[in-house]
């Protein structure tokens, strides 16, 4: 059993984290004050700190396979089904991805379904899925 991770991240306002984590996402609300919120987020503990600020976010981008990849960014690893299920409903949403969701490796080892987008605030995200979880860290 893996142990969950911390991650605390910096939002431009609570309302729009609530909106986006708790709701679109449906990572059910924890603790809070009026300047964070915590969030279960698929097993982990997410604190959004409100930054009033504002302070623009320049994130560095990798090649990664022919794509831009969002550095930093943070995500999970969720089952393939759950995935999935996730991409559909961040579509209907109207979700802007940054990479749309797609497989990487297709047939190969490794085989993943990964997609990038952010939150209100800037802050990027990836979810993956992996069709063999066993391959995690398989070269």
């Amino acid at each position: 059993m893996l142990q969950p991770f911390h991650l605390a991240v910096p939002v431009a306002d609570l309302a729009g984290a609530r909106q986006f984590y708790g709701e679109l996402l449906g990572c059910p609300e924890g603790r809070s004050s009026s300047e964070w919120v915590d969030f279960d987020f698929f097993g982990h503990q997410l604190v959004a700190h409100l930054d009033p600020s504002g302070a623009a976010r320049r994130p560095l981008h990798n090649a990664v396979d022919g794509k831009d990849v969002p550095v930093p960014h943070f995500g999970v690893v969720l089952e393939w089904q759950r995935w999935h299920e996730l991409a559909d409903r961040l579509r209907a949403a109207g979700t802007r991805f940054g990479i749309e969701p797609g497989i990487r490796f297709k047939g190969q080892v490794g085989e993943q379904a990964t997609m990038f987008f952010q939150d209100p605030s800037g802050n990027a995200l990836e979810f993956k899925a992996f069709r063999d979880l066993s391959q995690l860290f398989a070269r």
